[in-house]
């Protein structure tokens, strides 16, 4: 396995073309997560602005469009244990640190707005990480869930 670094400090910035085969390429991610109450969980990720994508939409679960190639599913966690086929133990999000989904917004202001309006909707709330270049602040969604969203100056 090749791993090509970037060596900016920008997640934006072109990474170095060393003829190895890349994954850089645009690529789309879907995140699943458990959830308790997917009514909840949807009316949550619709008040901070994300919009509900029926094709990844069911009575166990609601998909939802973060941003051109991320996208977020909700799902009961019953249908989420079924999903995984290791036999792994399914956590508690309210519990135990599952992963930290964290995405770039285009400003560091999105992020505070996005921010304010995942607290109004209920979400539990970090203190803002700033690192000059870098800016993040973090919430948990009602189940537990935790997200990262943040901004990089693009010309650090």
């Amino acid at each position: 396995m090749h791993i090509r670094r970037n060596r900016s400090r920008s997640p934006n910035a072109p990474v170095e073309d060393t003829g190895a085969r890349s994954y850089h390429e645009r690529v789309s991610i879907y995140v699943s997560v458990p959830v308790a109450d997917v009514e909840r969980s949807t009316r949550f990720f619709t008040a901070i602005g994300w919009s509900v994508d029926e094709r990844f939409s069911s009575e166990h679960g609601t998909g939802f469009v973060i941003a051109d190639g991320q996208y977020l599913m909700v799902v009961e966690r019953e249908f989420f244990a079924g999903m995984v086929k290791s036999g792994k133990t399914l956590g508690d999000p309210a519990k135990v640190a599952l992963a930290a989904i964290a995405f770039d917004l285009p400003s560091r202001e999105a992020v505070e707005e996005l921010v304010a309006r995942a607290a109004a909707a209920g979400a539990t709330l970090d203190e803002p990480d700033d690192y000059g270049f870098m800016y993040q602040h973090g919430f948990d969604d009602p189940d537990g869930n935790h997200f990262e969203p943040m901004w990089a100056d693009p010309s650090a």
